[in-house]
């Protein structure tokens, strides 16, 4: 079924000539003036052999005369002045120290970031209705549940970084927060800009959500936008306060629907779905698990604890200049405290999602009646745990007394959850660890990661277990 109605063209030579012209040998839509707004520009050699080059010049102008002397001595030194600006631009923000290979590396991985960033225009609220000048909307996005109708509000018009200007021209949430964490280093206002873009109000949802990319908004990407921010503002010289208070006034927003939204019964268990990560599960965790049941992840349970460190870690800074910022930083200690202990089965919660056995987090299915049955796939999904690991700066216990009052008010009346949780080195207490795992569990774990028969590999981490290969459970 088509999505469009049937509409003439505009006119008898449109975009898809060049397609005909040069895949299909079809010329007859080709304009013969040679005029018109699109152009492909068609080179043809002969075979190159291994290791031979062959360099194309190319200059576009509006000025047909004298167009022999155009690629002479003025266009070589363009090109040379182009090349030495790069150079240049590279050499500042490139250390000194890095090795000629990891200088190319990041050069290459640089130009990549910098030229893969494009104009994204979406009006969802057009997009669904219609534009009068074009053929009627086709009867998908006028239905209910028509993708992103929810989203009516959402209206960008920005130059963003996108995966890949091509095949992924669009923005994914927690992409794009990697990618301005790598941005900072070249471009950090622009960084800043990218992140503030997704948390202003024509793109964060009303009720605190992010978008998490153009084809379902709706969608869960994991909770790295506060992690991001600051990465990019310690980066840019820990200076920008202003663009502190800025996200993080959203980003409470945003950590509100997390905890309203994905926390069905407030047992500090988490829900989410794919969560974007490619994990190996059972079955696909973006539909809907069967009613009477839900479905607690080890992963998203770990991407919340991670999401408290990093808004208290935000917090703690802007309480350094402000102390009526302490109370927040208690705040997400308190939720860090309350997710710690229910991974940990410490907590409200009956559900556990580590098996002792098997020493290994795991998703598990909770029944309405209180039955669970623990989905027992060594993954990706129960390595996150590790990931949420924060100390507190040496400044905290002399500039933040009130948090740090908190912190000695946990050590004494909830010793039972934190046991393990925190490490202080030293009788002043001044080094503070957090960690969402316990010393014990955190070595269990680490022995799975580091045995090349499950998660190492001469690449890097698995997302599955090796054991799988020959049927090992």
């Amino acid at each position: 079924m088509a999505l469009y109605a049937a509409a003439a063209n505009a006119t008898p030579y449109p975009k898809d000539a060049v397609d005909r012209a040069v895949v299909h040998g079809d010329r007859s839509l080709v304009n013969p003036a040679e005029t018109g707004t699109k152009v492909g520009i068609r080179y043809h050699f002969p075979a190159i052999a291994p290791g031979e080059t062959v360099t194309v010049q190319l200059r576009l102008s509006a000025d047909t005369a004298a167009a022999g002397d155009r690629f002479g001595a003025g266009f070589d030194a363009i090109v040379a002045d182009r090349k030495a600006e790069a150079d240049g631009f590279y050499a500042e923000v490139i250390p000194a120290s890095a090795s000629e290979v990891d200088r190319a590396v990041a050069r290459r991985a640089f130009a990549g970031l910098l030229w893969g960033r494009q104009l994204y225009r979406y009006d969802v609220r057009v997009w669904l209705e219609g534009d009068p000048a074009e053929p009627a909307t086709p009867s998908e996005r006028t239905r209910h549940g028509a993708r992103n109708a929810e989203w009516p509000h959402f209206y960008l018009a920005d130059v963003i970084s996108m995966p890949d200007e091509w095949e992924y021209p669009w923005f994914a949430a927690w992409d794009l927060a990697f990618h301005c964490v790598t941005l900072a280093h070249v471009d950090p206002a622009q960084a800043k800009e990218q992140l503030l873009l997704l948390c202003r109000e024509w793109s964060q949802h009303p009720n605190g959500q992010l978008p998490a990319y153009e084809w379902s908004f709706s969608d869960v990407n994991p909770p790295v936008h506060a992690w991001a921010a600051w990465q990019v503002y310690v980066l840019d010289g820990s200076r920008d306060h202003g663009f502190l208070v800025r996200i993080f006034g959203k980003l409470l927003l945003n950590f509100g629907w997390w905890v309203n939204r994905k926390d069905a019964d407030g047992s500090d268990l988490f829900e989410g779905g794919f969560l974007g990560m490619d994990n190996i599960a059972l079955f696909d965790r973006s539909k809907e698990v069967p009613a009477g049941w839900r479905l607690e992840q080890s992963d998203a349970t770990s991407w919340m604890g991670f999401f408290c460190l990093s808004m208290l870690r935000i917090a703690i800074e802007l309480a350094r200049r402000d102390r009526h910022w302490d109370d927040l930083a208690s705040t997400f200690l308190e939720r860090f405290v309350a997710i710690s202990a229910a991974l940990e089965t410490f907590g409200t919660s009956s559900v556990s999602l580590w098996h002792e056995g098997d020493g290994f987090f795991y998703d598990v299915l909770v029944a309405d009646d209180g039955t669970t049955e623990p989905l027992r796939v060594r993954s990706m999904v129960g390595l996150l745990p590790l990931l949420a690991v924060g100390i507190a700066p040496e400044w905290v216990q002399q500039e933040l007394p009130d948090f740090t009052e908190r912190l000695r008010w946990l050590r004494r009346n909830r010793a039972g959850q934190i046991s393990g949780l925190f490490t202080f080195r030293g009788e002043d207490g001044t080094h503070t660890t957090l960690s969402l795992v316990d010393p014990d569990r955190y070595a269990r774990l680490l022995t799975r990661l580091l045995d090349e028969g499950e998660f190492l590999s001469p690449y890097g981490v698995r997302s599955l277990s090796a054991a799988y290969r020959e049927g090992v459970t």
